[in-house]
């Protein structure tokens, strides 16, 4: 299957590739969920059509980056390992289990895989063999772009690596995203998201105020990671638009997690004191601004000013706290931090926490629910901004995918296709883009080469 290109999709449900009816489509958008077909086409390209990226990550760091090149229009060859794949295939369940008729076994594809893996092509090769290298080479010879995320100094061995690469591909920009670097002291270490949290600082200050270190509930720190390398790949493509050159971007998890403590760094930096460690979902200068419990949950307010402090004692009955000495100015409040915030949840456990959210409605102060992801994904906000979408996928039927989150007023990036299954694009990559004939990747195959 050659290329399709994405288009962007208006108030009406897009019809799905198994042919489901108008009705259906309009049924499903009913209910707050786009359904996108892999067939669609589009009129005018998106940011990236054109260019081509070799993906060589797994996990979440390297394809969470490449998926955010493919939902802009690039294509994005993954390369996997012929017979396990990503690791995160196995990382399971959940798993969208595969329809009967599909003709696959086992569980299905995993929802960890699901979500990180879409508008890419998967071809399965390996390294072990000299036939895989070769095919390797050439395909970076064709790529403007290569992301990797292995330790620094292992694809040196197959010639994979930037030095070698750049005089195949002079105008290639090669990525390597690791745990510490490409140098340091810990650049052969091997790092995970948790490790890393822990080692630069943010576990440290995440957690309840008197609570142990905890680390953040989604890997942040991967997700950052490839946030900050698909934006350096991108400022690549432009110096290279003017210099005719390509580069080597060397981005670590370490480097992306210190980069992040933002203003919490830049304190410390300043002040040249430690950290004030752990708040829960409270603020070190601000009073009150953290989550109080309801009678059947948590709200989450923010009284960042003298005047949304009274908005907050209107609203809770309790005016002439305006003009209390202990609690007039926020200097006042943060030193009465705790008489303050027991005597408002007191009276924010009488009511429920969609009471308080019906009594704050339209106050200018913020305030919100502390909803759990699947509050989250069924939000009615979630459903409005098409933060949920559905897709066919061949071989498991209709799924349900997180949306691409930015909205282009002209050329909106959207899911053209599904997550592959492990060696879906074999056959289509080394015929259209290397010209191998059928018995060409019959033989490989025999062989183990490829998938």
């Amino acid at each position: 299957m050659s290329q399709i290109r994405g288009k962007a999709v208006s108030g009406l449900a897009r019809l799905s590739r198994s042919g489901s009816s108008p009705a259906q489509g309009l049924n499903a958008a009913a209910h707050g969920i786009r359904r996108y077909s892999a067939a669609a086409v589009s009129g005018a390209p998106l940011p990236l059509e054109g260019y081509r990226v070799l993906d060589m990550t797994r996990v979440l760091a390297g394809p969470y980056c490449t998926q955010i090149l493919g939902d802009l229009g690039a294509e994005v060859i993954k390369i996997e390992h012929p017979t396990r794949g990503d690791d995160t295939r196995a990382w399971g369940p959940p798993y969208a289990k595969y329809k009967p008729e599909s003709g696959r076994e086992g569980p299905g594809e995993s929802a960890y895989f699901l979500g990180a893996n879409r508008n890419k092509k998967s071809l399965g090769l390996s390294f072990q063999h000299q036939g895989g290298v070769d095919i390797l080479h050439k395909l970076a010879a064709k790529c403007d772009i290569l992301v990797e995320n292995y330790l620094p100094g292992t694809l040196k061995k197959y010639s994979m690596d930037y030095e070698s690469l750049r005089k195949i591909n002079p105008g290639l920009i090669y990525a390597s995203i690791t745990g510490y670097g490409q140098t340091g002291p810990y650049s052969n270490r091997a790092g995970y998201d948790v490790m890393v949290e822990a080692e630069f600082g943010l576990m440290h200050i995440t957690g309840s105020r008197d609570g142990p270190p905890v680390k953040v509930g989604v890997a942040v720190t991967d997700l950052t990671t490839g946030l900050y390398t698909s934006n350096s790949i991108m400022a690549a493509l432009l110096s290279r638009a003017r210099t005719g050159k390509g580069q080597h971007i060397d981005v670590a998890l370490s480097d992306c997690q210190t980069a992040t403590l933002a203003n919490i760094a830049s304190s410390s930096l300043i002040s040249g004191k430690k950290d004030s460690g752990r708040w829960g979902t409270a603020h070190p200068s601000i009073v009150p601004y953290r989550a109080f419990k309801t009678k059947d949950g948590d709200i989450l307010i923010g009284g960042g000013n003298d005047r949304l402090f009274g908005v907050l004692c209107d609203g809770i009955g309790k005016p002439h706290w305006k003009d209390d000495a202990k609690f007039k100015t926020n200097a006042d409040r943060v030193a009465h931090r705790n008489e303050l915030e027991a005597e408002i949840e007191a009276i924010t456990q009488q009511k429920t926490t969609q009471e308080w959210l019906d009594v704050f409605e339209g106050s200018g102060m913020p305030y919100a629910a502390i909803n759990d992801v699947q509050g989250t994904l069924n939000h009615s906000h979630t459903k409005a901004r098409d933060m949920v979408i559905e897709i066919d996928h061949e071989y498991c039927g209709p799924i349900k995918m997180v949306n691409t989150p930015v909205k282009y007023s002209e050329t909106q990036p959207i899911v053209r296709t599904p997550p592959p299954v492990l060696g879906q694009h074999t056959d289509e990559i080394l015929s259209e883009h290397l010209g191998l004939s059928e018995s060409d990747i019959a033989a490989l195959k025999d062989q183990g080469v490829v998938r």
